[in-house]
């Protein structure tokens, strides 16, 4: 027997009060242990309600044995997640089918021209069969402003969004 999940009451024009950020969820990740190469750690991330308990490694193209996951997989595992949640629910909002909505993220670590450190570049495309682009497109980019995951990578390295050709069968 399934358990129905019940979603919070969530808008996009309701969940803010007052001019400075207001937390709406808060969860905090420890990582220990490990090996630190590229300004990275390997070991283990341990969030404080246990939920997440796994080895990070580093990826092989990276020196490491890649055997475990890594950062940029959890980052985009997070930017998929979150974007696809905003738009999830702003085609809810607008009375159009969600169910099919799939978001692929790309995460790729490299040098940072500016400093000399590093930086991240995310690539989301959505996949959303039977959409017309035009309905679409507005929708990607109200998403694109509501994730904070799709605002992170900062103004010099911004996501790009992309929605998919659909495929002819």
């Amino acid at each position: 027997m399934t358990e129905e999940i019940r979603l919070p009451h969530l808008s996009t024009d309701k969940d803010f009060d007052g001019e400075s950020f207001t937390p709406i969820y808060t969860t905090t990740v420890t990582v220990s242990g490990g090996t630190a190469h590229h300004g990275r750690a390997s070991g283990r991330a341990r969030s404080t309600d246990g939920v997440l308990d796994l080895d990070l490694r580093m990826p092989a193209e990276l020196g490491g044995d890649g055997r475990g996951t890594n950062p940029e997989q959890l980052y985009a595992a997070g930017c998929a997640a979150c974007f696809h949640g905003a738009l999830s629910l702003l085609a809810r909002q607008a009375g159009l089918d969600n169910s099919a909505i799939s978001v692929e993220a790309t995460v790729a670590f490299g040098r940072d021209p500016g400093d000399g450190g590093y930086a991240l570049s995310v690539g989301l495309v959505v996949t959303w069969p039977g959409i017309d682009p035009a309905v679409a497109t507005p929708l990607l980019e109200k998403a694109g402003s509501l994730s904070p995951y799709a605002k992170m990578p900062g103004k010099d390295a911004p996501a790009t969004i992309t929605l998919a050709p659909c495929r002819s069968l």
